[in-house]
């Protein structure tokens, strides 16, 4: 009887954490522009807009936004790392609660060496078909994980796992204070048994750049981490310039000027 009534709690508990919004949740997408402007999402933007979420700089600058999704380690994340300190480009690594578990010295480096580190969420779950309480479960473990091995306690930035989201779990992350971010630039690179070289990556990259460009990469792929120095150095040449989403965030908190 015991164990029936531990049973049934448990039970009780999944479907309290879990709830079946799915008829009501999106993943992200866009049609990609090949002639270096910005792709279009549509209505997206209008929900986007309401939650002070973002997936692009639109202020029309060459500024860029080199994000990284590192769920897992493959071996790559050092290389890219020292590509990054050479060029003197920050970034933003979205991690999970496994790659902070299985790699604390790397999590540590990318803030020492000025980074930020994202909140990809402790176990990587559909948020969509979550209630408020558990996504801030999710969110606030991977924060304090964060926060245990290196000196970020704060994790401000959040990219929803699959890239899936509703308007409640936008409205949610929004009110235990983080930020949605999303992107405007990307490609197939995380399969780690069909990289194509390269020069793949950087093709991949540069026919879709586009001024305001938040880049998403997966910090596995051998082809990124080999095409980056390359990517980084001929868009200095273009006139583009890395800059960090703290800078995006921190302008988009300023008020509207009013247009003369």
């Amino acid at each position: 009887m015991k164990q029936l009534i531990a049973f049934l709690l448990s039970l009780a508990f999944f479907f309290c954490a879990f709830t079946w919004n799915t008829a009501f949740a999106y993943g992200w997408g866009y049609q990609k522009n090949n002639n270096h402007t910005p792709p279009e999402i549509g209505s997206y933007q209008e929900v986007l807009d309401k939650y002070n979420a973002f997936y692009l700089d639109d202020s029309g600058e060459k500024n860029l936004y080199l994000t990284f999704d590192n769920g897992y380690e493959q071996g790559f994340t050092s290389d890219i790392l020292d590509v990054l300190k050479k060029e003197e480009v920050p970034a933003t690594f979205f991690v999970t609660g496994h790659y902070v578990e299985s790699e604390p010295d790397l999590v540590k480096r990318m803030v020492e060496e000025g980074h930020i580190i994202g909140n990809h969420s402790y176990h990587h779950p559909d948020f969509t078909i979550m209630n408020k309480e558990a996504i801030e479960k999710e969110l606030t473990d991977l924060e304090q994980a964060v926060a245990e091995i290196s000196d970020q306690d704060e994790l401000i930035f959040v990219r929803p796992p699959r890239g899936t989201f509703s308007s409640d779990t936008l409205k949610w992350s929004t009110e235990i204070g983080l930020v949605h971010v999303f992107w405007s630039l990307a490609f197939k690179d995380w399969e780690t048994n069909a990289q194509k070289g390269a020069d793949y990556a950087y093709d991949e990259i540069m026919k879709q750049i586009h001024p305001g460009a938040i880049i998403l990469l997966h910090a596995v792929s051998s082809d990124n981490a080999a095409a980056l120095e390359k990517v980084i150095q001929d868009l200095k040449e273009e006139g583009y310039q890395f800059k960090n989403l703290d800078d995006l965030w921190m302008r988009n908190q300023l008020p509207k000027q009013f247009p003369y």
